[in-house]
């Protein structure tokens, strides 16, 4: 048996979220059933992340054992043609049985993308969070540096979040604008159920004068969820890469 780990990318529009479930068509679903069809038997893939209805991946990773004869760099070609137009198979690689695309992951990184404009884009809705009042840049972008390193991130977990350890090291928290569009990039070492779209909430509380610059800081010293903002729509976060120890 082989172990091969992919890259999929998705738009997780008409999806339910990655991860298989009774109440929704998932993405792990239709890989799993492309993957059935071309190995003419049932498989199950492991996802690193378990991203939520409406979020969208450019690097998601997924791995699965076969004894099939595919060479690994066909892999994307075969499941390519099979797949739906808003789920790809960017590359794969044969990798160590011992490698698990959840628990083997070192780094993620994330983008929270926000629309800020007086009007709403047509193009752009699924794929970022439309905010019509202005936002204070400046504040926003100071606001993050509490953030990086090693905390407690128990105040960023929405409820139904299953993590023994609420403890999670932030490696980068940057802000940039292009035109209209405002963009949250997080990376770090793990994140808790809806804790990007937490973070990329408050900010947009700070930018509009809601809540105090210094809530980031506020929350991570009280640990209490109610010292942040709400959690931002789902559609404006995009898991960008996965990143494991000595894998391109």
């Amino acid at each position: 048996m082989k172990r091969i780990l992919l890259s999929i990318e998705y738009e997780g529009t008409g999806y339910s979220g990655w991860q298989r479930q009774q109440n929704g068509l998932a993405v792990q679903e239709v890989v799993e059933r492309t993957l059935a069809r071309v190995l003419k038997a049932p498989i199950t893939i492991t996802g690193a992340s378990r991203t939520d209805a409406g979020v969208h991946a450019l690097g998601q990773r997924a791995h699965f054992d076969t004894d099939a004869n595919i060479p690994v760099e066909k892999w994307p070609y075969v499941l390519n043609t099979l797949l739906p137009g808003d789920i790809k198979v960017n590359h794969a690689l044969l990798v160590d049985e011992r490698l698990h695309a959840r628990f083997s992951a070192r780094q993620k990184t994330y983008e929270y993308r926000i629309f800020n404009r007086r009007q709403p884009s047509a193009l752009r809705r699924n794929f970022s969070a439309f905010v019509p009042l202005p936002l204070e840049m400046e504040l926003m972008r100071a606001s993050l540096a509490p953030l990086m390193g090693r905390h407690d991130f128990s105040a960023f977990e929405a409820a139904g979040g299953t993590a023994k350890t609420k403890v999670r090291t932030l490696y980068e928290a940057r802000l940039e604008q292009s035109g209209d569009e405002i963009i949250l990039t997080l990376r770090g070492d793990a994140f808790l159920y809806n804790m990007v779209r937490i973070i990329a909430g408050t900010l947009i509380a700070i930018g509009q004068g809601k809540l105090a610059p210094d809530a980031f800081a506020k929350a991570l010293a009280s640990g209490d969820r109610l010292d942040l903002g709400i959690t931002a729509p789902a559609q404006g976060l995009t898991l960008i890469a996965i990143s494991y120890e000595d894998i391109p």
